[in-house]
């Protein structure tokens, strides 16, 4: 995948400020093959909420408290996790069955954890230092729009 390229993708769709979440989802679902499930959570109060996904099927993991499973984790330090065997880390909420590894970046907005992008992949180690380069990339400017 040209990173660049897709950053240039997701540059017109930040700056056109329509349905910047939806958009932002829909192509990163539809662009990058490891990507089996993407989301965007938003925080509400000590909570997670989904916002925007793009997947097979639904999550049944609509509301996750902050500081609990991999994206509460990430939430709660604020700091990018990613998961390259979610059999093999304890704090993984199972959504689906064939998801193997896990990326979730913070948005931040004002000095806050105020969302997130959720990944699922179903490859094994899917993360590359570029798709965490990329979606920190991506979460700097979506803080703008929540």
């Amino acid at each position: 995948m040209d990173y660049e390229k897709a950053w240039g993708c997701i540059y017109e769709i930040i700056t056109s400020k329509k349905n910047v979440l939806e958009s932002v989802v829909h192509f990163l679902y539809s662009t990058f093959s490891a990507y089996s499930w993407v989301g965007i959570y938003l925080v509400d109060g000590d909570e997670l909420v989904l916002g925007p996904w793009k997947g097979q099927q639904a999550t049944e993991h609509i509301r996750i408290p902050i500081g609990m499973g991999v994206c509460g984790a990430a939430a709660k330090t604020g700091k990018t996790e990613v998961v390259e065997d979610v059999k093999k880390d304890s704090r993984y909420l199972a959504c689906f069955l064939s998801t193997r590894s896990e990326i979730v970046v913070p948005i931040w907005k004002n000095n806050s954890v105020v969302g997130e992008i959720d990944i699922d992949s179903d490859r094994l180690d899917a993360f590359i230092d570029e798709d965490k380069e990329f979606l920190e990339r991506i979460a700097q400017h979506l803080g703008d729009f929540i």
